[in-house]
């Protein structure tokens, strides 16, 4: 078998512990498709030499692999080189559209990533991920999302892992009824206790820096897990809390009331207070979410005398529920 074959099958064998493996259930839902086109993410009739992308996906945003000198790529892609299966890219501008729509709302969240695009077969340099400039909009540019790792140590559950996460984005592009606001009375949390399970190192051949935040994340928010758990039962913690289309760091259920935690691991307070005060905001405040009775930002640096004046400011000027929390090797440090 040929080298992406082999990648194609290993992932469409291990996906079933992921989300990603019911993609083709999702996509006869969101296709109103009276069965399934296939079982498989990659089919055997979309595996190439030198890159695959899922099976239907050619006029979708697509799950794609793929070759790249030593290493392979792993994300989603636009491919505007038309064929038999893709006449014209005009199918496609509209769900460009959309991914833009959504990049420019969440972009931070695939900060680890990177983006890159081919045109006429020389490849861009990569860079942060964003929304598609106009000028790539065009018959014969390929369009990428992902990461990349070398050939001979491939880890599929770092790429099933990064697929399960872009899966938000595909479901936002190809579902033109989708988005992240619900009417209000029409919540959709869904608290469910218990830890993500989350690597604490990877191989992957990307910015490291990047890596190492979100790790550093990632170790914050299962010792965090632990430690609030003792205090408040396993039953009462859960992470990742799905909300709307959201995904919430922690949340502890006290009775009927709920407190949400963003975990932000920034060199100062203010640097974490800034960039988690707007989501845990829209996490609580937005038209139909669920209302908590504390929002508390958790960063590992001790807040300064002018950031405890600032939270504090907040939280009697706009009745905020605010909390700034010190994740260190102590207790937690409320101001």
């Amino acid at each position: 078998m040929r080298f992406l074959e082999v990648v194609g099958e290993e992932i469409n064998r291990i996906s079933k512990k992921y989300k990603i493996g019911d993609l083709q259930e999702l996509r006869k839902t969101i296709k109103k498709q009276s069965r399934l086109a296939s079982r498989k993410i990659f089919d055997r009739r979309t595996i190439f030499e030198n890159w695959a992308w899922h099976y239907g996906g050619r006029t979708e945003l697509q799950f794609n692999i793929g070759i790249e000198g030593n290493f392979l790529r792993y994300g989603v892609a636009f491919s505007l080189e038309c064929s038999q299966s893709l006449p014209s890219i005009d199918v496609l501008v509209p769900k460009m559209a959309r991914f833009n729509e959504f990049l420019n709302e969440y972009c931070e969240d695939f900060s680890d990533l990177r983006m890159w695009h081919y045109e006429g077969g020389v490849r861009s340099a990569e860079y942060m991920p964003s929304s598609i400039p106009q000028e790539l909009i065009r018959e014969g540019v390929f369009i990428f999302l992902g990461g990349r790792l070398d050939k001979e140590r491939v880890d599929y559950d770092l790429i099933l892992d990064t697929f399960d996460r872009l899966l938000s984005v595909y479901i936002f592009v190809e579902d033109a009824q989708q988005n992240f606001s619900h009417k209000k009375g029409q919540r959709d949390f869904r608290f469910v206790s218990g830890c993500t399970d989350k690597r604490s190192s990877t191989s992957g051949v990307s910015v490291l820096k990047e890596f190492d935040i979100r790790l550093l994340h990632n170790d914050y928010q299962k010792e965090l897990y632990f430690r609030l758990s003792k205090m408040y039962g396993e039953d009462s913690v859960g992470t990742e809390v799905y909300s709307s289309g959201l995904s919430i760091d922690l949340v502890v259920k006290m009775g009927d009331d709920f407190w949400f935690y963003e975990i932000k691991t920034s060199s100062t307070a203010r640097a974490c207070i800034r960039q988690a005060l707007g989501q845990i905001m829209e996490y609580s405040y937005w038209p139909g979410h669920q209302p908590a009775t504390k929002l508390i930002i958790v960063g590992a640096i001790q807040a300064t005398k002018e950031e405890i004046e600032y939270v504090d400011f907040l939280r009697e000027t706009f009745g905020l529920p605010l909390e700034y929390q010190t994740f260190d090797s102590g207790d937690f440090l409320v101001v």
